[in-house]
């Protein structure tokens, strides 16, 4: 059963009264929708054919009440743990070159990726012009293609995916949690456990092959202003996703900065060897939404290789999220690397 939450039931923020009657009724039609006991010990909820928690889905309806973005917006979608981190420094860093000119200091360098780009469903969902710099049109999200307010949809905003193949992306989300997990003194849920909730679509933003099959059939019918990326693709040459990138977004490289070597400059100051080596990723904290405490922004950056998956599931367990990932893909034209 889906559910959805109307949005006659929810009010435009305009007060304290207003912003009561918004949660009151969210908080209503919330308790009708099916759930079920998520990683971290609370509910995901199904809402609009996908798994979220009530941190993610209340700044969901509100974005998908409320946000209106720029025409010259460009979103940086993902599902958790699949590149999120590396796309938003490639592309933050190809925007704002220009504003270097010659300088060696970038905001990368003393900021973690996420603090230089808002996320849509955490940030913005209020609409504040302070939570964003509205001179760097980037936001990100984790947020499904069918449920993006129909405000980006019906916009000419560009959105960029990126995936990875799923058994690295649950080996890595299973990590990532489970530091969290330990961060609050709690002990996460065993690996075993976790894989079979993944296996059944059980997972924040899930089910994943939904939420790729989501962006790779819009990329196919807008492929103008959807760009499709895996991972792994980008691994094996960055620096021909970097110069891709920047044509995708409207400020490609000139033949002086590619002879200067820009292209190389970025791929290297964003390469995960350099973030992850940089103070403000390896001892610096960040307050994570739905985290009561500051968590190590070195949480983010754990490995970054492809095919660690064999490292810490079976060769049984590794087949069967291929057969999954297959049989839920087929006769899209999407093959992920594997």
């Amino acid at each position: 059963m889906e559910s959805s939450l109307p949005s006659s039931q929810i009010l435009d923020s305009g007060g304290s009264a207003e912003r009561k009657n918004e949660a009151t009724n969210y908080n209503e039609v919330m308790s009708t929708l099916p759930k079920v006991k998520g990683w971290r010990g609370c509910d995901y909820y199904l809402y609009q054919g996908f798994r979220y928690d009530a941190l993610v889905l209340k700044g969901l309806v509100s974005v998908q009440e409320h946000f209106h973005p720029q025409s010259t917006d460009i979103f940086v979608a993902s599902s958790p743990k699949t590149g999120t981190t590396w796309l938003k420094a490639l592309t933050f860093a190809i925007l704002t070159r220009s504003r270097l000119s010659g300088s060696t200091t970038s905001s990368l360098l003393t900021k973690m990726p996420h603090d230089c780009v808002p996320f849509l469903e955490f940030q913005l969902g209020d609409q504040n012009p302070s939570n964003r710099d509205l001179a760097i049109p980037l936001i990100s999200t984790h947020v499904p293609y069918s449920c993006l307010p129909k405000s980006i949809i019906s916009s000419s905003c560009k959105i960029i995916y990126i995936c990875r193949d799923a058994k690295d992306a649950f080996v890595s989300l299973w990590y990532f949690l489970a530091k969290l997990r330990r961060s609050e003194n709690v002990e996460p849920l065993p690996l075993e456990e976790a894989f079979e909730l993944f296996c059944n679509g059980i997972a924040n933003y899930g089910p994943y092959w939904d939420h790729v099959l989501g962006y790779w059939r819009a990329s196919l019918e807008f492929p103008e202003k959807i760009l499709f990326l895996t991972y792994e693709e980008m691994k094996k040459d960055t620096a021909a996703h970097v110069k891709k990138l920047a044509e995708f977004m409207g400020c490609s490289f000139t033949l002086e900065e590619e002879e200067g070597g820009e292209v190389q400059k970025i791929t290297s100051m964003c390469s995960f060897e350099e973030l992850s080596s940089l103070e403000v990723n390896k001892n610096a904290e960040h307050r994570a939404p739905g985290i009561s405490i500051p968590i190590q922004n070195s949480v983010f950056f754990r490995k970054g290789e492809i095919g660690d998956w064999a490292n810490h599931l079976t060769p049984e367990m590794g087949a069967r999220l291929d057969d999954i990932m297959e049989k839920k893909l087929k006769g899209s034209g999407l093959k992920l690397p594997r």
